[in-house]
């Protein structure tokens, strides 16, 4: 399983409530709240991003509520993966949870500018910035992750076992 996009660069501590503003939490359903998504911080990602497209960030990636509604959001909107140095590890888990790839590597966080055109080997970790002619190497997923993330979460992986 591979990703290609556009890399959205954002910095530290980029918390829940600004991926979902807390006024859009009336609902759950992925495309009303990915028509929201980054709105406080990015005004533009919305009308910009594209499917495939990629987020990075820095430290601290999705800090602050436990609501799934921030990486549903996020992967309702079309980003196919986020990288960052590191994420907060609810919010690790809801991505997990509901089939969002996200990968923890700090050289691709400093190698990696807005606008870079990005692909990433979820097999192998490897994650490619194709605009500088870099690749740094992430932690990929166990074969059990992987999987939850293919079957487009946990809920599908349990219900394909059954």
């Amino acid at each position: 399983m591979n990703a290609k996009g556009t890399v959205f660069r954002y910095g530290d501590n980029v918390d829940t409530d600004v991926i979902i503003p807390a006024r859009y939490l009336n609902t759950s359903n992925g495309k009303e709240l990915a028509a929201h998504c980054m709105e406080d911080i990015d005004v533009n990602f919305v009308k910009e991003v594209k499917e495939g497209d990629i987020i990075v960030a820095d430290k601290n990636f999705g800090c602050g509520s436990s609501r799934e509604h921030a990486p549903l959001a996020i992967k309702e909107a079309g980003v196919s993966c986020v990288i960052a140095r590191t994420f907060a590890r609810i919010f690790y888990r809801n991505a997990i949870n509901i089939g969002l790839p996200i990968l923890e590597c700090e050289a691709a966080a400093d190698g990696i500018s807005k606008g870079d055109v990005v692909e990433v080997n979820f097999d192998t970790g490897v994650i490619t910035n194709v605009t500088k002619g870099e690749s740094y190497q992430g932690q990929p997923f166990p074969a059990f992750m992987q999987e939850i993330i293919q079957k487009g979460g946990l809920v599908n992986k349990i219900k394909a076992g059954m």
